[in-house]
């Protein structure tokens, strides 16, 4: 005759479950094992839990690997949540078995610890200690049980790392811009003059579509861009306002694809930090990375008196408000704006770059022009 069990388990893909009725409560999970004993010692565990809890008000203690199932569950939809559960699934190693009570600075120094030896950067430590205080500070705030208690009774603070080997921002002086821009193939160059004018991302522009280009209404503005939430980072519709520089660089795209406004041999381009690029800023001496260009904008602006609720705007910042909705008087406003970094400052000179195709060959050179003097 068999080992009798208890009432609620059942053996599916050779892992014991749970599915059992306890004063109106269901308990509906995983024990995780294979073997008969220790699926009742866990049922067992998780009745006294539960008595405990409803008789005593005793928060059930839960490791925090359950804390990491259940955040990457709820934002299972989000852009970066492969990211976060490549970092939670280090972190696990170290900390995956404790309660969430024992989570805090101390325990989590043999994780810092190895990561220092692996010779990783404070940045992406920070990264998952930031994640981890983030799924702490949910489990004490916003997740509730079915007593009414959340998971974990008050957050532990979790401080960050110093960053000495964070890499600062590296704006482009005109000088420098010039410079870079001159070894860059043609493509690369028009993408990086329609960054430092709009302040766009990366995958902002390679993925730039001409079905997002909208009319203004506006005959001075003329048309703008609105990037769909879905490809900008902050998860916020991205209005792309065009100064004079980037609607040349628009209108010479224009006809080249009918899906992408930029390309390469008729192909889109995944990512600008190829090895066109690197080459170029080694030959110009610099080792400015393509996000810098978009500091490069944002220094541009703020140089050119540019209000910060403006320069949010302008660079697509997190916003508060609907960002891709503006009254007319709003949008010439940062139309105005984004023309101000148009204008070099120093040397008192209009720098253009201009792409000059070669008859036969589809070669092309890059030539600055200096155009005329500002006055004063």
């Amino acid at each position: 005759m068999g080992q009798r069990k208890m009432s609620g388990l059942s053996k599916r893909n050779e892992i014991w479950h749970i599915d059992k009725k306890v004063n109106g409560v269901r308990i509906y999970e995983s024990t995780g094992t294979c073997w008969l004993e220790e699926a009742e010692k866990y049922l067992v565990r998780r009745l006294e839990t539960m008595r405990q809890a409803t008789v005593y008000g005793v928060r059930p203690k839960r490791e925090f690997r359950e804390a990491a199932t259940k955040f990457l569950l709820e934002n299972a939809h989000k852009r970066s949540i492969q990211t976060e559960a490549k970092a939670l699934r280090t972190v696990d190693s170290y900390i995956g078995h404790l309660t969430l009570e024992s989570v805090h600075i101390g325990t989590l120094q043999p994780y810092i610890a190895a990561r220092r030896k692996e010779g990783v950067k404070a940045r992406t430590i920070n990264h998952g200690l930031g994640i981890v205080r983030r799924v702490l500070n949910l489990a004490a705030s916003e997740w509730m049980d079915e007593h009414g208690l959340t998971w974990l009774n008050a957050a532990p603070k979790i401080k960050l790392l110093p960053e000495p080997d964070a890499r600062r921002p590296y704006p482009l002086d005109w000088e420098e811009q010039v410079r870079l821009f001159a070894h860059l193939p043609s493509h690369l160059m028009e993408m990086a003059l329609f960054a430092v004018n709009t302040g766009c991302r990366d995958g902002e522009i390679c993925k730039l579509r001409w079905e997002w280009e909208v009319c203004s209404q506006i005959d001075e503005v003329g048309s703008v861009f609105i990037i769909p939430a879905e490809n900008v980072k902050n998860g916020e519709d991205r209005l792309v306002v065009l100064n004079r520089v980037a609607r040349a660089v628009i209108e010479r795209q224009r006809g080249k694809n009918p899906e992408f406004v930029f390309t390469y041999r008729g192909k889109p381009i995944t990512h600008m930090s190829n090895n066109g690029w690197r080459t170029a800023r080694k030959r110009a001496g610099l080792t400015v990375r393509v996000h810098d260009l978009k500091h490069t904008f944002g220094r541009r602006l703020r140089a050119a008196g540019v209000s910060i609720e403006d320069r949010q705007d302008l660079l697509g910042h997190k916003s508060s408000k609907i960002t891709t909705h503006y009254s007319a008087a709003e949008l010439s406003n940062l139309w105005e704006a984004a023309n101000k970094v148009c204008v070099s400052q120093s040397k008192q000179t209009l720098t253009l770059l201009r792409a000059v195709a070669k008859s036969s060959h589809a070669k092309v050179t890059q030539t600055i022009l200096h155009v005329g003097r500002k006055n004063g």
